[in-house]
């Protein structure tokens, strides 16, 4: 008689755990679910390829400079020389709302993104 009821009960322990763990997992297969995992992993991978870019970015500002000071382009200016060099790409300067972005000096930064200038640019969707 104990055998019979140390199997029962056996068995309903394994029948809810297996219920409970084949719930579990349909609730991870659950449309609303994956959208929810799919974001995550977007965001996470946003964040990696952040983290990438900062690096690049930090390495290319070291090795500029290395390169300046092993060419000498960093030097004492003469003052018979014309005025120091120009950058590409100005500083970033403190963002007035969450979506501006650095421009290169030649754009103009109205704001918008509808502004007419005679660039070469023909996409149809700007």
């Amino acid at each position: 008689m104990f055998r019979r009821t140390f199997w029962f009960t056996a068995g309903a322990a394994a029948g809810v755990w297996a219920t409970t763990k084949v719930n579990r997992k349909l609730r991870q297969l659950t449309p609303e679910s994956l959208a929810a995992q799919a974001a995550d992993k977007a965001i996470e991978t946003g964040h990696k390829l952040k983290d990438f870019a900062l690096d690049v970015r930090e390495g290319m500002v070291r090795r500029e400079a290395e390169l300046g000071g092993v060419l000498g382009l960093e030097a004492p200016v003469d003052q018979d020389l014309p005025v120091q060099r120009h950058w590409a790409v100005e500083a970033a300067e403190p963002a007035a709302h969450a979506k501006a972005y650095r421009r290169l000096p030649s754009t103009p930064n109205t704001g918008t993104t509808n502004h007419t200038d005679n660039s070469n640019n023909r996409n149809e969707d700007h």
